[in-house]
């Protein structure tokens, strides 16, 4: 099997095993929430169309969902140090908890289907997302 496949199955497999965990914790925020926050606290401080580009959706979309985080507090604008007529948006402490606390959820609601797996699988499923997070970072994926 060409290594390009693998990549493909490891793809689907993520998405699916989102859509699962969504489906499992009844979750009903919308995933470009998570997904800016999750960009947010890697990426740090971002303008609002850099932010729409890393969470892959429109600037209006975007601008809709910022406000919405900055309402429930998981998000503040900022003046942008760089140049005083823009704002860039920040990831909260609050923001931060939410996050962990979604992560654990999905954590959470996955653990029952895994639940069969050995010593030898499990060790094997953590070496591999240590592989997949060290080279899906925007500096390991850039190079």
């Amino acid at each position: 099997m060409p290594r390009s496949h693998d990549i493909a199955e490891i793809v689907t497999a993520a998405h699916t095993l989102t859509r699962l965990a969504a489906l499992q914790t009844k979750n009903d925020s919308p995933a470009a929430k998570w997904r800016a926050l999750s960009v947010l606290s890697t990426d740090g401080p971002l303008r609002l169309g850099a932010l729409a580009t890393a969470s892959r959706t429109t600037q209006p979309g975007m601008t809709k969902l910022v406000g919405a985080m900055e309402k429930e507090g998981l998000v503040r604008r900022d003046g942008d140090p760089s140049d005083s007529r823009a704002t860039v948006i920040s990831v909260t402490a609050q923001g931060r908890t939410a996050l962990a606390d979604w992560r654990l959820e999905l954590r959470d609601a996955l653990m029952p289907l895994f639940a069969d797996l050995g010593d030898d699988e499990w060790a094997t499923l953590s070496r591999a997302a240590r592989i997949l997070t060290s080279h899906t970072t925007l500096q390991g994926a850039a190079e």
